[in-house]
């Protein structure tokens, strides 16, 4: 999958979570909500930078990491107390059945994040249509990961992850690939569709 079909998917899902998401919500949901958004935001901040439709601006990076940083671990978590699925939330029952592996997720969401922030002075190492696959970047021979070496396993588990220093060293666009996925593996994972 092109990096870009990623990012545009990543933005799609925020852009309707802002628009429907917020329908009702109170409490909890709703500030688990207005989370989602912000990071949603974030993401809507960057993607063009990373496509190569607008300049590169590391401030801009830094501040979505941080964004995502703010989101991230424990503050992920708490924003989701048993019994506090149902509408008008779209969290699945499956975030707490694999407590496990929605932690794991949101712990490397705060890694990952770091990572970003660490290589906004990096630069770009592709940019519009030339970007690269995701496959190139997470593993598969030369990859950026190195041959083998998975962020998610099968079931979304993470796996042989990075370290955000080592994210850190690569160019911006890799580790802005890397929160994305994150993003999407969570979603694809413990967020119900939007109907």
């Amino acid at each position: 999958m092109k990096k870009t079909t990623v990012l545009a998917a990543i933005v799609a899902t925020s852009t309707s979570l802002t628009a429907f998401a917020h329908g009702g919500a109170t409490g909890i949901v709703k500030d688990r909500m207005d989370a989602m958004a912000d990071m949603g935001k974030a993401v809507k901040a960057v993607t063009p930078m990373m496509r190569g439709e607008i300049d590169y601006d590391a401030d801009v990076v830094r501040r979505a990491a941080a964004t995502f940083s703010r989101h991230a671990g424990d503050s992920m978590t708490d924003l989701f107390p048993e019994g506090s699925g149902g509408m008008p939330s779209e969290a699945k029952d499956a975030i707490w059945s694999k407590w496990e592996e929605f932690s794991a997720l949101a712990d490397q969401l705060g890694i990952v994040s770091e990572g970003l922030a660490g290589a906004a002075d990096n630069g770009l190492m592709a940019t519009g249509s030339s970007a690269m696959s995701t496959d190139t970047m997470m593993g598969g021979g030369s990859g950026m990961m190195g041959g083998g070496s998975r962020m998610m396993g099968g079931t979304g588990a993470m796996g042989n992850t990075m370290t955000a220093a080592q994210i850190s060293e690569m160019p911006v666009d890799g580790a802005f690939t890397m929160v994305t996925q994150v993003c999407s593996a969570c979603h694809t994972q413990f967020r119900a569709e939007s109907k």
